[in-house]
């Protein structure tokens, strides 16, 4: 395993053997929020300097949530399942490091319906291949 000293996720993971602690040790064992989120809820850190210690995981977390994040997307980037990362989410919302708010869709205006002509072209594509 390459040395990592550097980079605060470098003990935790590995790329040829993947996470090296278990999800559920990281929440220990918690496997249920206790706020709710969906994998859409936007999350933005507060600025709150925790009295306490939560660990790197929780760290990590919070420092993704500098700038509006989803929960999909730190769920991404950390490479934990989304049910961990709510878990870690909850603990920071308890403590009012982070706040949630729904993702707003309406800021880049109404989604457009699908395109026929793509969808045709798209349909057209895939039974040529058949």
């Amino acid at each position: 395993m390459p040395d990592d000293s550097d980079d605060p996720d470098g003990p935790l993971f590995d790329d040829s053997v993947g996470r090296l602690v278990r999800p559920y040790t990281v929440s220990d064992g918690r496997t249920r929020p206790t706020c709710h989120f969906d994998l859409m809820t936007m999350v933005v850190a507060t600025g709150t300097v925790l009295r306490s210690n939560l660990g790197l995981d929780h760290a990590h977390v919070l420092e993704l949530c500098r700038t509006p994040v989803t929960v999909a997307e730190i769920a991404g980037h950390t490479r934990m399942p989304a049910t961990v990362i709510k878990v870690l989410l909850s603990d920071l919302a308890e403590r009012g490091a982070v706040v949630t708010r729904p993702f707003n869709t309406e800021k880049q205006g109404p989604c457009p319906g699908p395109d026929p002509d793509l969808l045709e072209a798209l349909r057209d594509g895939l039974l040529k291949r058949l």
